[in-house]
């Protein structure tokens, strides 16, 4: 008798940990096969924020932030508070504000769960972890490939706007010959978002310096950093009345562009203690 219940519950318990596996397994299989991409997007505000004329921040009332209402925000903040660690890392060795960092994160990371919403529910919202992306954008920060050589190549060119100087140049050094497979791996890394949080801060960094070069400082302008971030590199043209926009965001019922819902992240009490504005 002893041994009939011994031998059920042994049963139980491999059940129960074979589903465990099995949910670990298509997780990983979703990331490799791109089930969890969401296609990057830079709408038309690029032309509004080139044009230096305004752009809705948020459709509906600002003061209601409803994002922060929503079941997405709360696995995000969970996910985000375990990599506060490897996220202050990164925004020390590229020089940037760690809350700078998480406002581009937030704003990823919502677009993708809303987007997505049948791999936020199958892996995201239950492992309460960040959604890595692998074909259009890569990593947790949704960086584009071509955009991540460009951050590399002006690490180095000194000729360059955005060159931030020679303690900078070797952050993104590669150690081995295949440098696609190695850069692919650095950024998409679910286990560690080192590398991709580097890039984004060596991104914003960048940003930052063509525009002081040009006689502008956007250092403390979130919005306008996070509409660049947006909408790349070719849409950066430094001037003296730059406006939030970038890519229209649906959250719920509300609409908010890339650059706004940054700064109302930035803006807000949210995870204050452990990312505090600075």
């Amino acid at each position: 008798m002893y041994f009939r219940i011994l031998k059920k519950i042994g049963f139980v318990l491999l059940v129960i940990f074979a589903l465990i596996g099995a949910g670990f397994t298509g997780m990983y299989f979703a990331v490799k096969w791109g089930w969890t991409n969401t296609r990057g997007g830079i709408d038309k505000q690029r032309e509004s924020f080139l044009n230096n004329t305004q752009t809705a921040n948020v459709i509906g009332s600002q003061q209601q932030k409803y994002w922060q209402t929503t079941e997405e925000w709360n696995i995000l903040k969970t996910a985000l508070i375990k990599d506060k660690a490897v996220l202050y890392r990164a925004a020390s060795a590229s020089g940037v504000s760690p809350r700078l960092i998480a406002s581009q994160l937030i704003v990823e990371q919502l677009r993708m769960f809303n987007s997505d919403r049948e791999s936020y529910k199958k892996f995201f919202a239950p492992l309460k972890i960040l959604g890595s992306q692998t074909q259009f954008s890569w990593g947790v920060m949704g960086i584009k490939r071509e955009t991540a050589i460009i951050i590399e190549k002006n690490l180095k060119d000194t000729s360059s706007p955005y060159y931030l100087g020679q303690q900078y140049e070797h952050l993104l050094d590669f150690h081995t010959t295949d440098i696609e497979n190695e850069r692919f791996i650095k950024m998409t890394d679910q286990h560690d978002h080192y590398g991709s949080y580097l890039y984004a801060g060596l991104y914003l960094r960048q940003f930052m310096q063509q525009w002081k070069s040009a006689g502008f400082d956007i250092s403390k302008q979130v919005d306008i950093l996070a509409t660049l971030y947006n909408i790349g590199f070719s849409g950066s043209k430094p001037h003296a009345d730059p406006k939030a926009g970038g890519a229209m965001i649906t959250i719920g019922e509300r609409t908010y562009s890339f650059g706004s819902l940054a700064q109302e992240f930035y803006d807000s009490n949210e995870l204050l203690d452990e990312f505090p504005r600075e």
